[in-house]
């Protein structure tokens, strides 16, 4: 493992209006590596990557990807560099065929061309004709992933990729994350699954009220009862 850092945040405060939402994010995501980031509702976990990719600027602290400095930037600009973050309620165009949905994010350098991601999301193929609204939860998470791939990404961010997805399906999305993790692609991922967590993270932060509490490879993690219990509020079973 290459333990150079691709992502890093220090002491980053971030606001919606008068509420302080980030109080001092710090964490690293280093090339190539799958972290986690974990907490209890409104923790901080969706401001964190939203901060990151210039949507909610920071107010304080430093977002260096690359080791160049992000904040300042629009989001776009971010997004051009290869930061891309694949929403919660996942930005489908529901009109737009999964195909049009794949091509509006083409990139022509990027190593995932329509026929890679065809390759690793079989389903998207077989409905590449079907509008986006026509996919089930599953289907339109598979497209914003492949949507997302094709933009080029260095780092993937994802929020809540399995939410409320049928056991088959994590199991389908989970193998394809392993897929891109495997190819170099670095990823942060929020998600409330531990057992999604815990089979493809090489490492995992807890965040409590906007800044982190907790952070360890994945076995200490998987051994750490207490912390989980504490922060979580759940045990793995």
């Amino acid at each position: 493992m290459n333990a150079k850092p691709i992502l890093e945040l220090e002491n980053v405060h971030a606001h919606y209006g008068k509420s302080h939402v980030l109080q001092g994010m710090n964490l690293e995501v280093n090339d190539g590596e799958l972290v986690t980031l974990l907490g209890r509702n409104g923790a901080g976990k969706t401001t964190t990557l939203k901060s990151i990719v210039g949507v909610v600027p920071p107010t304080q602290g430093i977002v260096r990807f690359g080791g160049q400095t992000l904040q300042g930037m629009p989001p776009h600009v971010i997004a051009k560099r290869g930061v891309c973050l694949v929403p919660e309620h996942r930005g489908i165009f529901k009109l737009l065929t999964v195909e049009e949905n794949l091509m509006l994010g083409q990139r022509k350098q990027s190593p995932w061309q329509l026929e890679d991601v065809y390759r690793i999301f079989p389903r998207l193929k077989e409905r590449r004709k079907n509008g986006g609204g026509q996919l089930s939860g599953g289907e339109q998470q598979m497209l914003a992933i492949g949507r997302a791939l094709m933009n080029d990404p260095k780092l993937l961010m994802l929020d809540e990729p399995v939410e409320g997805l049928a056991p088959v399906i994590v199991e389908e999305i989970v193998a394809q994350l392993n897929t891109i993790k495997a190819a170099g692609v670095a990823i942060l991922l929020v998600e409330q699954n531990l057992e999604v967590c815990t089979q493809l993270a090489n490492r995992h932060y807890i965040i409590e009220q906007g800044s982190i509490v907790y952070g360890a490879d994945n076995a200490s993690f998987l051994a750490d009862t207490e912390v989980k219990d504490r922060y979580l509020g759940v045990g793995l079973v």
